[in-house]
């Protein structure tokens, strides 16, 4: 039939069919060689089979353009039999591709009778058979089954991944397939020239930007997951496990059904060391870690099998944990061990497959992070270098939490330390005060009441001497007696909080010549010992700055208790606190009276703030009221 359209010569010039035609296909021609390029700039970058598979069916689909090319200029059978064939191979290479992207399927020798289909039947169809139809029609069905398979394959992806890409292949592949039917009512008989080129130009640009899109889909994906895992590596989990929470993170990856952590590390037995057998999987990770970070992790020599176990689980892997890997995933795992690469293997039905990423501290491997799921890969237009990033990623997560975890754990052991210190140099206070006060004041008495024994054996003119001796023994008493009341507040002791606080604010103006008001509720609420030595040693360090440092003439004290927390505020009119020319406060903390300050209050559970005012400097301490005792 299109040979007699071919033969319809018009005078003049080669028939306007032929000449449409022509240029229809060299455009087609064009836009495949540009499509065919895209993929194998793909398969380039990002190293995926089935892009190479799809350069090639668009290679293949242009010596199908270049068989029809030549079947019009010398209108041999041969070159039109070869058209029929490369356009079967090209569907059938075409449903290959997107096999291996959704499966990776292993080639079996039935696939070769689809193969042996196009060639034979277009052998039959063109030399032995005179009705078109039944000629033809067998090569359509075929052809518009092959890519409407295909299009379901990518429609299958797209239930699985919600990929916007893969739904586009997966409309363009359908649609494809329909126009393939009318070819024997349409196309064959011219009426389609040049439109059917056309519309196969438009549905290979579908193809293309549905290829570009599942690339920038899975770009984005991954971004977005190095990017929660980049915030989880600056946030502190509030009560949460931390490993608990990266493992929920490839959860929201598409296909996606679970995730668990390996340790390359042997589980400890009974016959380890008791500490070991119960550890928890954050005290477990923590010692696989350290270990790792110190090189000495036995579990890492070279080895064919990885010996460990699976620490915690997510999702559907959940149940992994304290079982052997299964032989699929074992495999997996020996060879990230010895690749240190991703590894992607086929499973089971119940997790179609595995993807075994590998976590490492610094240069170290200690583990693989395995997700479970219905895709081959979370990132399948990407090379795994996103799944490399990605198990990094998790690696350096755990790392970070890990170090936080000992500074946490030694953080609070200096606290306690401090706090004990604190306490021994509050005995070691209280021990001095006491032995100043009741053998050395007592000794100075003594000799006080000797001395005034001795007035009257005396002649008249040694007593102005007696008076000075006297005099010196007073002033010693009184030091002591000062001594002891700075060492030790006997007020604190016997009278309360409110009313030692008083004192002192009372004692110090005395002494100071300045201004100081006092103002506090008649009632405090009763403190812990410690809560209240705190508070009367921080307004005494107060106080004692102002004088050295403030240059001042008033100072305001104020204790108020508000919502279970009394705080004590001290304020003065003086030159304030220095700072930086940022108007930022200068670091404090080398300072001795401060920090003290400091570590009482925190080991009463108190916070400390300094601010300038206008004029001045302001200082707040907080300390928490006991709840059974507020109540």
């Amino acid at each position: 039939m299109l040979m007699r359209l071919l033969q319809a010569d018009v005078p003049g010039g080669p028939p306007p069919l032929l000449a449409t035609e022509l240029a229809a296909t060299l455009l087609q021609g064009a836009v495949t060689t540009g499509v065919a390029a895209l993929c194998a700039h793909l398969y380039v970058r990002y190293r995926r089979p089935w892009f190479g598979w799809f350069a090639l069916a668009w290679g293949v689909y242009v010596a199908r353009l270049l068989c029809i090319l030549s079947f019009l200029l010398t209108s041999e059978r041969i070159w039109l039999y070869w058209h029929q064939v490369t356009t079967g191979w090209t569907a059938l290479v075409l449903l290959w591709a997107s096999l291996v992207f959704l499966r990776q399927p292993k080639a079996r020798p039935a696939y070769l009778v689809l193969a042996l289909f196009p060639p034979l039947w277009s052998y039959l169809a063109i030399y032995r058979l005179d009705h078109f139809l039944w000629a033809a029609l067998p090569a359509v069905l075929f052809l518009s089954g092959a890519t409407a398979w295909t299009g379901w394959v990518f429609w299958r992806h797209y239930r699985i991944a919600g990929s916007t890409g893969a739904r586009l292949l997966a409309i363009a592949f359908a649609l494809w397939g329909l126009h393939h039917l009318d070819y024997p009512f349409l196309r064959a008989q011219g009426a389609w020239t040049p439109w059917g080129y056309y519309l196969d130009i438009a549905f290979e640009l579908l193809v293309a930007a549905g290829l570009v899109l599942l690339v920038l889909d899975d770009l984005g994906r991954g971004v977005r997951a190095l990017s929660l895992l980049s915030g989880d590596l600056q946030r502190r989990s509030d009560g949460a496990e931390p490993l608990d929470v990266l493992l929920s993170r490839p959860l929201a990856l598409p296909g996606v059904r679970g995730t668990a952590m390996y340790l390359f590390d042997p589980r400890p037995t009974r016959g380890d060391t008791e500490s070991l057998e119960d550890e928890s999987p954050a005290e477990a990770l923590d010692r696989v870690l350290e270990a790792a970070r110190e090189r000495t992790v036995s579990a890492l020599a070279e080895g064919a099998t990885p010996r460990g176990y699976f620490l915690r689980g997510a999702g559907g892997c959940e149940a992994w944990v304290g079982i052997e890997p299964v032989p699929a995933v074992r495999d997996a795992l020996t060879r990230v061990r010895t690749t240190r690469r991703p590894q992607v293997v086929a499973a089971s039905a119940g997790q179609p497959f595995i993807a075994a990423l590998p976590v490492g501290s610094g240069s170290r491997l200690v583990g693989a992070l395995v997700m479970a799921g219905d895709v081959r890969n979370p990132f399948t237009a990407l090379n795994d270098d996103f799944l490399l990033a990605l198990g990094q990623q998790v690696g350096a997560a755990l790392d970070q939490w890990s170090l936080d975890r000992q500074l946490s754990t030694r953080t609070r052991a200096l606290e306690q330390l401090s706090a004990r210190m604190v306490r021994l140099h509050e005995e070691e206070r209280r021990r001095l005060s006491r032995e100043l006060h009741d053998e050395t004041a007592q000794v100075f008495s003594a000799v006080r009441m000797q001395l005034e024994a001795l007035r009257s054996l005396l002649p008249s003119d040694a007593a102005p001497r007696l008076d000075r001796l006297l005099g010196l023994v007073d002033t010693g008493i009184a030091s002591i007696r000062q001594v002891t009341s700075d060492l030790r507040p006997t007020l604190l002791d016997d009278l309360g909080l409110r009313p030692a606080l008083h004192s002192l604010v009372t004692d110090f103006t005395e002494r100071s010549g300045l201004h100081v008001s006092f103002a506090a509720p008649l009632d405090l609420p009763p403190l812990s010992d410690d809560a209240e030595l705190a508070i009367f040693r921080a307004l005494q360090e107060a106080l004692s700055n102002v004088v050295r440092h403030a240059d001042a003439r008033r100072v305001d004290v104020t204790v108020s208790v508000v919502d279970d927390v009394l705080s004590l505020v001290v304020s003065d009119d003086g030159c304030g606190f220095p700072t930086l020319r940022t108007g930022r406060l200068k670091d404090t903390d080398h300072r001795m009276g401060l920090t003290g300050m400091r570590e009482r209050l925190l080991a009463a559970g108190g916070t400390l703030h300094l601010a300038n005012g206008t004029p001045g400097a302001t200082l707040c301490l907080s300390v928490p009221v006991p709840p059974t005792v507020s109540a």
